[in-house]
């Protein structure tokens, strides 16, 4: 019950109850967390949409192209029967027409001679009236039928055009597939990377443990000579004298320039580690 709502007291002995602080790392500097993948989602998502929005627009231009082609086949065909049509309307009007000049010099004969069939070239002057207006006629739907001739035409040239839109979608749709191609490879790397990193930091959080065990093992050995407060026998300031006196021909003040038994503080335990400086 005492120990309830307590947090263990090694995470603050180490700076007097201040939370410890990681390593320093000097190298280069982090990079850039990569997008969210939601987002690199979503993007994929409009471009796919896109893509088939010009896909569908491609498949309808073609199929426009086509209808137009079948139009024209079916125009052309109509022009060269319609002109077919025109030269027997012509020929049979030659025909006719000439047929009506022979009748006309007939009639105007039989005129000279008998008088009565008057009223007969009268009525034939009438047919070639009604020919000539229908002639006309015809040579105003043959006018149309060259004006509809010529817009077919101005919209034959119009299909270069559609085929250079066509190429640049797809030219865009090539550079767009490269585009995701690459991020792709790119999200793959930043994938690599990102593990890379982590093993890094777990090796570096393993190293950190180790030197950690070692500063606990460095911290719990014994004092060396002088006891914990670094007390130095024999010397003009100490109060203790040494009750040993200066055996092995040795004197214990030397204590105040370098260790007190051998060359340095391995003289007990063996070779011991370096402490690292606490921040």
């Amino acid at each position: 019950m005492a120990g309830r709502n307590r947090g263990p007291r090694e995470a603050f002995n180490d700076r007097r109850g201040y939370p410890p602080e990681g390593p320093f790392i000097r190298g280069p500097p982090m990079p850039r967390p990569p997008p969210h993948p939601a987002l690199l989602e979503e993007e994929l998502e409009m471009q796919h949409t896109e893509i088939r929005r010009l896909l569908g627009d491609n498949r309808r231009l073609v199929e426009d192209r086509m209808a137009l082609h079948r139009e024209l086949g079916a125009t052309k065909e109509e022009l060269h029967r319609m002109n077919l049509i025109i030269a027997d309307i012509r020929a049979e009007q030659e025909m006719r027409s000439r047929e009506l000049r022979e009748k006309t010099m007939k009639l105007e004969a039989d005129l000279r001679a008998t008088e009565p069939l008057k009223n007969e070239a009268v009525q034939l002057r009438t047919e070639v009236q009604k020919l000539n207006s229908l002639r006309q006629e015809l040579s105003g739907k043959v006018q149309s039928l060259t004006q509809d001739l010529s817009k077919l035409q101005a919209d034959n040239q119009h299909i270069p055009h559609l085929r250079v839109e066509i190429d640049g979608l797809h030219q865009e749709v090539m550079h767009t597939r490269a585009a995701l191609d690459y991020e792709k490879k790119a999200n793959i790397e930043l994938m690599e990377q990102r593990q890379t990193m982590e093993k890094n930091l777990v090796s570096m959080a393993r190293e950190v443990e180790k030197l950690r065990a070692e500063l606990a093992n460095a911290d719990s050995r014994p004092w060396g000579a002088g006891g914990p407060y670094g007390m130095k026998f024999s010397s003009s300031d100490s109060v203790f004298p040494n009750p040993y006196g200066d055996g092995y021909g040795a004197h214990l003040v030397a204590g105040d320039k370098g260790p007190l038994y051998g060359p340095g503080p391995a003289a007990w335990g063996g070779p011991e580690k370096p402490r690292m400086t606490r921040r």
